[in-house]
């Protein structure tokens, strides 16, 4: 299968750092170590949410399917301006798989893959990871007719998605013990989340 992730309409609406450029100030030090590296390697960094839940066999995790190609993914997007890479991550969470919760504002790790801008033109991206422990699930969300989500068994999950790294960090999830509320998270008839389109 072709490692390449068609996105188009992501590439269009996300920001176009150039490498080696300044992120959020928010960032935690091993974000910035993490986004210079990438930077090194010609990379671009975004922001992913491993979202999970306790089942009755263990952990489930969520995974959606991209808008162009219906590959099982996780959240994932562009650093976003007075967000923290953990917000950006739960804020992507939100919209692309209608989910709230405890966010870790620790992150899991980091995989890679190639974001294709044509059929001839490719761009490295790095996501670093955050977990997320899903509280509420929404029937309605910004991506909702978009996407399709699925919450499988952890070993699973593992396998469904395409990038090893990321399949990686998926079989060696360890629940942490406590965790603390995503930034950005509202109860039914709060005011409404900024989407791409604000931004």
């Amino acid at each position: 299968m072709n490692p390449c992730h068609v996105d188009y309409e992501e590439v269009e609406q996300g920001p176009d750092p150039e490498p080696g450029g300044q992120m959020d100030g928010n960032m935690g030090s091993q974000d910035k170590i993490a986004t210079q590296a990438a930077d090194l390697s010609g990379a671009r960094m975004q922001y992913g949410a491993l979202c999970w839940r306790p089942g009755a066999s263990g952990v489930e995790i969520l995974l959606i399917t991209s808008r162009d190609t219906g590959r099982w993914v996780i959240p994932k997007g562009w650093p976003m301006p007075g967000l923290a890479p953990e917000a950006a991550a739960a804020q992507e969470a939100w919209e692309e798989a209608g989910v709230e919760g405890e966010m870790e504002p620790v992150c899991l790790g980091r995989y890679g893959y190639q974001k294709c801008l044509t059929v001839s033109a490719q761009v490295p991206c790095a996501v670093a990871v955050y977990g997320l422990r899903v509280q509420r699930e929404a029937e309605k969300f910004p991506e909702v007719k978009e996407r399709s989500r699925q919450w499988v068994a952890q070993p699973e999950a593992a396998l469904m998605v395409n990038e090893p790294d990321l399949g990686a960090l998926i079989a060696g999830f360890v629940p942490p013990v406590r965790g603390r509320p995503a930034p950005i998270a509202a109860d039914d008839g709060a005011t409404r989340r900024p989407t791409r389109r604000d931004r």
